[in-house]
């Protein structure tokens, strides 16, 4: 996760130098569990406010994303730059943005990551931006509208699909639900959502998650959203 102080657009050499590193070390870790793809998000998650011009910024996003690829070129993994929403980055907000990036990087290896919460709130058209994505969409998110699994939101599942397929996109659909934690008497103020120890998730990570109004949710909830979007996508797929 692109944590502080992680920022390939960070004025401080030092610290573009240490996320470049740090990435690289994903793409170590990505091959030692036999994925293919590592996401990437250029900036702070969370930095809303730019620590220099935008001719600069774009400039040291471009080397560093470049760095990253290269080397993660050499060991046979895909990059796949992931857009988020406004309120979470200034930087890479929808695809055009992100499609410019990976043409001026110029690594076959660098392609998109769909989150379709982030573009519903970005982009005009959600499906005429997954289909301008092409041969470059390398991931895609299950989530709906509200971070919640697909279906229980508002987002028109069939329509997303058929997008899919009509690019020719074969690769996985990876289910990032988010729930909000239910903080009322309603629901016993998360009781049952939430993991009540979350001794295993380091600490820059729960701060992220309750920082999305979310937490560490305990098995069973999470086993429900799974169940939820199974039953909503895979009769699409089928």
């Amino acid at each position: 996760m692109m944590y502080a102080p992680r920022d390939l657009a960070a004025a401080d050499p030092a610290q573009r130098k240490a996320t470049i590193a740090y990435m690289k070390s994903v793409v170590d870790l990505t091959i030692g569990l036999g994925g293919e793809i590592v996401t990437l998000v250029p900036c702070t998650v969370g930095k809303l406010h730019p620590t220099a011009s935008p001719q600069q910024e774009w400039e040291w996003v471009v080397q560093g994303v470049r760095e990253v690829a290269l080397f993660a070129a050499e060991k046979g993994i895909r990059v796949a730059l992931e857009p988020l929403n406004r309120f979470e980055t200034y930087l890479i907000t929808n695809v055009s943005q992100a499609l410019q990036l990976i043409e001026e990087v110029k690594a076959p290896n660098l392609g998109v990551a769909f989150d379709p919460f982030h573009m519903n709130i970005e982009e005009p058209d959600l499906i005429a931006a997954l289909r301008k994505c092409g041969d470059k969409l390398f991931d895609f998110h299950l989530g709906d509208n509200n971070r919640l699994a697909p279906g229980d939101g508002i987002l028109e599942w069939p329509l997303i699909i058929q997008a899919l397929r009509e690019i020719g996109y074969t690769g996985g659909l990876a289910h990032e639900a988010v729930p909000p934690i239910d903080r009322s008497p309603r629901n016993a103020f998360g009781a049952k959502q939430m993991e009540p120890e979350p001794w295993d998730v380091d600490e820059g990570t729960l701060r992220f998650l309750k920082d999305h109004s979310s937490s560490v949710i305990n098995e069973g909830y999470y086993t429900s959203l799974l169940a939820r979007s199974a039953e909503t996508i895979l009769p699409l797929i089928k």
